[in-house]
């Protein structure tokens, strides 16, 4: 009989995760379940002291897979790693086709990941960063969450553009080329097409790529009328065709610079007061170790 460790995260799914996570004893019924608090432990350690034959179930949303990258990214374990998408938006599992329900290998999804330096840290992210309304939407739903409120990012979205969110202006530097731009409302850079609870900022964007590339997005207009006609349509990706409003940008390394402090978010989880953040792919990453290589 398997034995499968069950990483959940209790914050998930607005405080449901762990009921979310039990579910999985209706899909997993050929073996042993044992469910850990993924906040309560170091991942790394725990999966190195678990046999090599039992199985890793990472149960959560986007935020908990982010995390779970994050802390195992730099000793990544050749061994059975699955996903439960259990969350409030499931941005990723989205992104793969992953229905409702069911499990999936996760190891072939934690290759050429980017990292992205923001505040003095760097993180690995495994959908996309938020700068702009997108990190303010999210500043504001974790004040919500903290009250026990439920949270519709929609409706943060839209009071967001009509009255708190102030425009600022922003610089894009992405593989040595600079663009500047007034009126900015978000700047998102994405290695999978989704963010925010199903929002398709980059539809042509892909984690499949071979150079491991990824989008950025800026979305500026002077009127709020014509952002709120446009800003719908994020969800099914028609927005790019407004390329006056939203221009799409590819490439390696992208550093965005906003003239005010702005919160930022990172696979769904804030980080507040940020005036810069700069995302490395995969290749650049990689080019970057084989030059200190040589060095030594």
């Amino acid at each position: 009989m398997p034995r499968y460790h069950i990483l959940y995260n209790p914050k998930a799914a607005s405080g449901e995760g762990m009921n979310k996570a039990k579910a999985l004893k209706n899909i997993l019924t050929d073996g042993e379940l044992l469910f850990h608090n993924i906040t309560d432990i170091n991942i790394s350690d725990f999966i190195a002291s678990t046999k090599p034959d039992e199985k890793i179930v990472v149960s959560g949303g986007d935020g908990t897979i982010s995390r779970f990258v994050d802390e195992i990214y730099e000793d990544i374990p050749e061994r059975e790693l699955f996903y439960h998408a259990s969350g409030s938006g499931n941005d990723f599992a989205k992104d793969i086709g992953l229905e409702k329900n069911v499990i999936t290998p996760l190891l072939p999804y934690l290759k050429n990941l980017p990292t992205v330096f923001v505040k003095g840290i760097k993180h690995k992210f495994i959908n996309g960063i938020g700068y702009g309304i997108d990190g303010y939407c999210c500043e504001e739903g974790e004040k919500l969450r903290e009250k026990g409120k439920k949270i519709n990012y929609t409706a943060i979205a839209i009071k967001g553009l009509l009255f708190f969110f102030k425009r600022t202006k922003a610089t894009i530097t992405i593989d040595g080329v600079t663009k500047n731009y007034k009126n900015v409302w978000m700047i998102p850079t994405m290695f999978g097409r989704y963010y925010g609870g199903g929002m398709m900022a980059c539809p042509l964007q892909t984690r499949e790529n071979e150079d491991s590339s990824l989008s950025v997005m800026a979305v500026h207009s002077k009127s709020k009328l014509k952002l709120l006609y446009i800003f719908p349509k994020i969800f099914t990706g028609k927005h790019i065709k407004y390329k006056s409003v939203a221009e799409t940008l590819t490439g390696h390394e992208i550093t965005v610079s906003f003239d005010r402090p702005t919160a930022l978010q990172i696979d769904g989880e804030a980080v507040t007061n940020v005036l810069s953040y700069t995302v490395k792919s995969a290749k650049i990453l990689n080019e970057e170790k084989n030059k200190l290589k040589e060095t030594v």
